[in-house]
């Protein structure tokens, strides 16, 4: 089939792969601009929101919408109880980002460890899945969750977008991003803002979830390989840059889907290391970054 016939389902799968990729990366992406470290357990949250709704839906028996929204309300708990038990105890005693990073390694690797250990480790399929609907237009080919995905990631990063720029909460986190001495001299509490800060990471996280299982059904280890791909994401769109996690991901998920019309599809992880290090080679601040000056 001719690359023309085909590019419109390519640019499709790119966007719903690359929808996915930016909701995981905003949630990283948020926390590394307000506290300060890569928050590689924002992956955990995603597979514990994803199980939770499993349990709920399927094994529970409860309507879908407050499956839904239970699962990220324990989303939400288990964002704000790590917190409390490990990232607040780190950094009263000064923890630099490697211990942070480190500990939040090691709380996604226990979550995915813990959801096989209470559901197995075979691939669970959600009970909604039998009701996604398939629509073709011609070349073109889209179901009715990734129509959602889509819809449901634009949405979010509306309101992520709002929240930031337009809430006294968003002037918050960023005068606390830029300057946290400052911003506490003018009132500011930063463990508060911290709190809010995982709070709305984990409703990305525990949404995100929910939407991957539906399109893709749940494994244990689900959340490893998406929070990588978030991190890339942020790196190509500018670590640190909430816009830029979303470009990122929506970049990264694009240009992996045209790449295996070329490749075979085992190659799609190859092609985003490789575009990561392309950009850490020259262009290392990433899409909407800024080049930091050098004083040496």
């Amino acid at each position: 089939m001719p690359l023309q016939s085909i590019l419109p389902q390519l640019f499709i799968n790119g966007l719903i792969a690359g929808s996915v990729y930016a909701l995981a990366a905003c949630g990283f992406a948020l926390v590394y601009y307000v506290v300060k470290f890569q928050y590689f357990s924002q992956g955990a949250i995603l597979t514990i929101g994803a199980y939770i709704f499993f349990l709920f839906l399927n094994l529970m028996g409860l309507n879908y919408i407050l499956a839904a929204i239970l699962s990220i309300i324990i989303s939400i708990l288990a964002a704000l109880t790590t917190n409390w038990l490990v990232y607040r105890p780190l950094r009263k005693r000064k923890a630099g980002g490697v211990p942070l990073l480190v500990a939040s390694i090691v709380i996604l690797i226990f979550s995915s460890s813990l959801m096989q250990a209470l559901f197995g480790s075979s691939t669970k399929t959600l009970l909604l899945s039998n009701q996604n609907k398939v629509f073709t237009f011609g070349f073109l080919t889209i179901t009715l969750f990734q129509i959602a995905i889509i819809i449901l990631a634009f949405i979010l990063f509306f309101l992520l977008f709002y929240i930031l720029m337009r809430t006294r909460l968003g002037k918050a986190m960023r005068a606390l991003a830029d300057n946290k001495d400052v911003a506490q001299i003018v009132g500011i509490n930063p463990e508060k803002i911290y709190n809010y800060t995982f709070i709305i990471s984990a409703v990305l996280g525990g949404i995100s979830g929910i939407l991957i299982g539906l399109e893709q059904n749940l494994y244990p280890r689900m959340g490893v390989l998406i929070i990588i791909k978030g991190f890339i994401s942020s790196v190509i769109g500018g670590l640190g840059s909430v816009p830029g996690a979303i470009v990122g991901g929506l970049f990264i998920g694009l240009v992996e889907n045209i790449g295996i019309w070329f490749l075979p599809s085992s190659y799609k992880d190859v092609i985003s290391f490789s575009i990561m290090l392309l950009f850490l080679l020259f262009r290392p601040q990433g899409i909407l970054g800024v080049r930091m000056r050098d004083d040496n």
